[in-house]
């Protein structure tokens, strides 16, 4: 982590004293395939479906932030966070433009936001976050998840002494220097923060320091790919591979439903799962 004790390095930058932090994230990602142009060709058509996943879930929260605080960015802070989060997917300007325009129109569907909390299996906690325009096809479809996977819906509030909530911050690190950004953001609540392998920072802030972040952010000119606020497991469960790819298989099947937008879950994904996956 780089920062064990940010209190402390408060401090030191109150005393003037600047230093440099090493950091290192390892990601595993292992293909594999008959062939090269087979693996390459199933990975592709993966990975367009899930952005095909990934754009109708903003435009969702983008109609929806319409709806709630209106079309202009600048007067409403989760549209503009839900258009920032767009651009980091690449989303071209149109689909943007378009998911705007749909939220101003008051024929359009209106969303209703809820929460669904349960078990899977080896007790395995899982937090899902929906938007739909039908509540009852949505519950049903939850409910229907958990009970095919030897699982159990519970009680609203049931799970929320196992997560925090959390802003998460993706940040491209380009042209930007390490250190004075980094005490920058403690300035603006960064809890944790680090450099991964790819050149992105990962920053951590309490649920209410989010907005600190983000306009810490935009005074900073820097555009994040990516911020959002999760759920994040005070402590996680470890599982034989075997029985963790099978519950990543299901909480596959809840991010597939178009009225889900967030899964959360309490399973440590080991290093075996990730060359598995």
């Amino acid at each position: 982590m780089l920062i064990p004790a940010i209190t402390w390095l408060h401090h030191l930058k109150r005393m003037g004293l600047f230093f440099i932090f090493a950091l290192h994230i390892t990601k595993i990602c292992n293909m594999s395939g008959h062939s090269k142009w087979s693996t390459i060709k199933r990975k592709k058509g993966a990975l367009d479906a899930k952005r095909s996943k990934i754009f109708s879930k903003l435009i969702k929260e983008i109609t929806v932030a319409v709806k709630e605080g209106g079309p202009d960015p600048e007067g409403n802070p989760r549209l503009r966070l839900a258009i920032a989060n767009a651009k980091g997917q690449s989303m071209p300007k149109d689909n943007i433009e378009r998911a705007i325009s749909k939220g101003k129109d008051k024929d359009s569907a209106n969303f209703t936001e809820a929460t669904y909390e349960g078990y899977l299996s080896h007790g395995i906690a899982v937090y899902v976050e929906t938007q739909s325009d039908n509540s009852q096809r949505t519950v049903s479809n939850v409910r229907a998840i958990f009970n095919k996977y030897s699982g159990s819906l519970g009680t609203n509030g049931s799970l929320s002494f196992l997560f925090d909530r959390k802003g998460i911050f993706s940040v491209p690190k380009g042209d930007i220097d390490p250190d004075e950004f980094e005490l920058e953001v403690i300035d603006a609540g960064a809890e944790d923060i680090e450099l991964d392998d790819e050149g992105f920072f990962h920053i951590t802030t309490s649920m209410e320091d989010f907005g600190s972040m983000m306009k810490k952010l935009e005074e900073l000119d820097i555009e994040p790919e990516s911020a959002e606020l999760q759920r994040i497991p005070h402590e996680t469960k470890t599982l034989d591979k075997e029985s963790g790819l099978k519950i990543l298989k299901v909480i596959e099947l809840f991010e597939d439903d178009d009225d889900i937008q967030k899964v959360f879950h309490n399973m440590e994904i080991t290093d075996e799962m990730m060359d598995e996956m």
